[in-house]
């Protein structure tokens, strides 16, 4: 208890000090403006986010930016998660360690640029595309960032699907063979976990569902 205690008073003086920069430079505002662009570069001429509350312009900013801090240090945060379980590992697992805390990075922020790159603009325009004429489609920021945030979330955990893969099968608790034979059913499992935790739109479902198929055929293959 005491080492973990030790490793969470780390993770937080990393976050809080990467947060510090960051409002410093870029700044919160330009912040914001980075995560708000796939949205607001497909948005109809002229439109922009509202604020509907009075704290919002700054708070939600604040919040963006604690996220990138959060984001910045992720390679930190896993290496210390790694370290505290590691004692409790055989030798040969230990060696597994660096590897997964790289891989498991790598794939996070994959996720995370595949959401921002891909999902959020796709999303955006089919919004556009299916709002009224009557309808001016100017979302809350409040609203916005919450959905940003899981999606990136989503995204960022969903491409970690080879990683869980290789855990299971380099320490035994399933074959190669019966992740094949499971193939079917894990499709099913990656449209009805789409289904829930994506915004209620085909877009997002698809974009979500498609890549952990194939990142589940990349993990049997590894």
């Amino acid at each position: 208890l005491v080492e973990l205690r030790d490793r969470l008073i780390r993770v937080a003086i990393s976050v809080g000090l990467v947060f510090g920069v960051l409002c410093f430079w870029p700044g919160i505002g330009p912040m914001y403006d980075l995560v708000a662009a796939p949205m607001t570069a497909n948005l109809p001429p002229g439109t922009k986010l509202i604020a509907t509350n009075v704290f919002s312009p700054f708070m939600v900013p604040l919040k963006i930016t604690m996220m990138a801090g959060f984001l910045v240090v992720l390679p930190y945060v896993l290496y210390q998660l790694w370290a505290f379980v590691a004692p409790g590992l055989y030798s040969h697992e230990k060696k597994l360690v660096l590897p997964l805390v790289i891989s498991s990075t790598i794939l996070f922020f994959a996720g995370v640029a595949f959401c921002y790159f891909i999902v959020i603009p796709g999303l955006t325009k089919f919004i556009v595309a299916v709002t009224p004429t009557s309808v001016n489609a100017a979302p809350d920021i409040e609203q916005y960032f919450g959905t940003v945030l899981s999606l990136f979330l989503v995204f960022g955990i969903a491409f970690e699907v080879p990683i869980a893969v290789v855990v299971r099968a380099r320490a035994g608790i399933v074959s190669i063979e019966q992740l094949k034979s499971f193939r079917g059913y894990f499709v099913v499992v990656a449209f009805i976990v789409a289904a829930i935790v994506t915004p209620p739109d085909v877009v997002s479902q698809l974009a979500l569902a498609i890549p952990m198929c194939i990142l589940y055929e990349l993990g049997i293959w590894s």
